[in-house]
């Protein structure tokens, strides 16, 4: 059993560097990154995909429900930080950093909010998972649908220690969450401060060569 953490599928406004709006969709090759996931997830035992309401998480959600046949269940707490008025701002037009750590963006959320808010959202789905499938095969998954900085976030304060961050990084370079990235988490219990990842930001599918076994959580 686990939860599968997956990034949203590109958009323009991730080629083209500008921050975010709520409805900017996937772009034509978000599209076709999102329906590689699918491929590779079609086969996996996933009982329930939750999904951010942003329009770029949604489609890459409704990919998903495609292939599997499970409905989508949104949540707003899942959806990425949200930025305020600098949203539909080219990065290249600001002349500072909108991610310092005590830049609060106007009509937007700080750094502090948005932590709560993932915490929060993760301790709701930590638990759900225990109380819909502890005792279950151990072959269900729950599937989680978000955002770059929302996983970011989640993985890198509350699934990685520091020694396991600098353990990664010494094989692989500096952590980044592609698009449709998928990470993979092994709920050990409902009160547990870390979760053993066994997969992290994996991005196989996307390679121009099919996987071997596209229903193979670890591959890649």
């Amino acid at each position: 059993m686990a939860i599968l953490l997956i990034r949203h599928g590109e958009t323009e406004g991730n080629r083209t560097r500008v921050i975010q709006r709520p409805d900017i969709p996937l772009s034509e090759q978000g599209l076709v990154q999102a329906g590689r996931l699918a491929e590779r997830l079609r086969e996996s035992p996933i009982d329930e995909i939750w999904s951010s309401p942003l329009a770029r998480a949604r489609m890459t959600a409704d990919a998903l429900e495609r292939e599997t046949g499970v409905p989508v269940h949104v949540e707003a707490d899942l959806q990425e930080r949200n930025l305020g008025d600098l949203r539909g701002t080219a990065y290249t037009d600001l002349d500072f950093d909108p991610f310092e750590v005590d830049y609060v963006p106007p009509a937007g959320e700080s750094w502090g909010v948005f932590y709560e808010r993932v915490d929060r959202i993760w301790q709701r789905v930590v638990h759900h998972w225990f109380d819909r499938y502890a005792e279950r095969a151990p072959d269900r998954h729950l599937a989680v649908v978000s955002h770059g900085l929302f996983l970011r976030s989640l993985i890198e304060r509350r699934l990685l220690s520091t020694a396991d961050r600098e353990a990664w990084e010494s094989q692989h370079g500096p952590f980044r969450l592609g698009n449709t990235a998928l990470t993979i988490v092994a709920p050990v219990a409902p009160t547990a401060s870390r979760h053993p990842i066994e997969l992290l930001g994996c991005t196989a599918h996307l390679d121009e060569d099919p996987l071997p076994d596209v229903g193979t959580l670890g591959a890649g």
